[in-house]
C-alpha cells in the first residue's frame, strides 16, 4: 500500500466536472484508491457519489492511499491532477 499527502491546487476546487474528471482517472487504475480528507472521512476515489461528499476546495490537504500493482502509477497521476490549475 502507497499513501501520499496531496494538497489540491485545481483553482476554484473540486466541483461536479472536475470530481467526475478525479474519478475518471482513478477509474483507469486496477488498484484500490481511497482519498481521506480530515481524520476520520474516507471515500473510494472511483465513485462519484462518495467524492462529492469530501467537499473539497483549493488549499485542503488530503491522503491517497492506493493498494495494487500499479498504485505507485495511480497516486502520480491523482497528484498531478490534483496540483493542476484551471
Amino acid at each position: 500500500m502507497t499513501k501520499k499527502e496531496i494538497t489540491v491546487r485545481f483553482e476554484g476546487g473540486l466541483e461536479a466536472r472536475p470530481l467526475a474528471m478525479l474519478v475518471q482517472v482513478a477509474s483507469q487504475f486496477d488498484s484500490e484508491i481511497h482519498v481521506q480528507s480530515g481524520e476520520s472521512k474516507t471515500v473510494n476515489a472511483k465513485s462519484i457519489m462518495g467524492m462529492m461528499t469530501l467537499g473539497l476546495t483549493e488549499g485542503d490537504t488530503v491522503s491517497i492511499y492506493a493498494d495494487g500493482h500499479d498504485e505507485a502509477e495511480a497516486i502520480a497521476k491523482i497528484e498531478q491532477f490534483l496540483s493542476a490549475s484551471k
